[in-house]
């Protein structure tokens, strides 16, 4: 067999109307079916996941799409295919453009490790809010009440513009010092 440029199937990303992605899958398939061209196309993919709360009990899992507004598409890199794809309403362009740009292996297996679950993804929803006002509860400036200027997730920590000797100062906490 012969692996001349068209004569594997890669899968490359396509931009759609966000909303109308599963249109578009739809639409996709019956054009291939219609046209002849399955020895062309492998998959057609709308990436989405199972996303678990990150409060447990607070919300249920549910799914999630990974890339809203694009969709996978697993096909052979020919002029035909590519007018094929490009033709399906709703359907903006290629990543590449004109000479679309195929994912590597890498990305499409971490892609499809999320999709099929083996990659867990959990809402990231914090608690705190930029902009909220929040009273401190413990430590040097518990009972000053502040607004969040910056929340670092990652050390559990806040910057809080606080009222000191009427200039407002940034103050640095943790999380666990904030009333609740």
């Amino acid at each position: 067999m012969l692996w001349g440029r068209y004569s594997m199937k890669q899968w490359y990303v396509v931009q759609v109307y966000a909303g109308y992605e599963d249109v578009v899958k739809a639409d996709l398939e019956k054009c291939i079916k219609d046209e002849g061209l399955e020895e062309l196309f492998g998959q057609v993919l709308i990436p989405s996941t199972r996303v678990k709360s990150a409060f447990g009990t607070d919300e249920e899992d549910k799914d999630q799409q990974l890339f809203p507004g694009y969709i996978l598409v697993e096909m052979a890199n020919e002029p035909k295919a590519i007018r094929l794809v490009s033709s399906v309403p709703k359907t903006l362009k290629f990543l590449g453009g004109k000479d679309p740009i195929p994912l590597s292996r890498g990305e499409i297996d971490r892609v499809i490790g999320q999709v099929t679950g083996k990659i867990e993804v959990t809402t990231q929803k914090s608690e705190f809010v930029e902009g909220k006002e929040v009273e401190i509860a413990e430590g040097p400036f518990a009972g000053f009440v502040g607004v969040i200027d910056k929340i670092d997730e990652e050390g559990e920590k806040l910057t809080i513009m606080v009222s000191i000797f009427g200039r407002m100062t940034p103050v640095e906490i943790g999380f666990d010092q904030i009333k609740r």
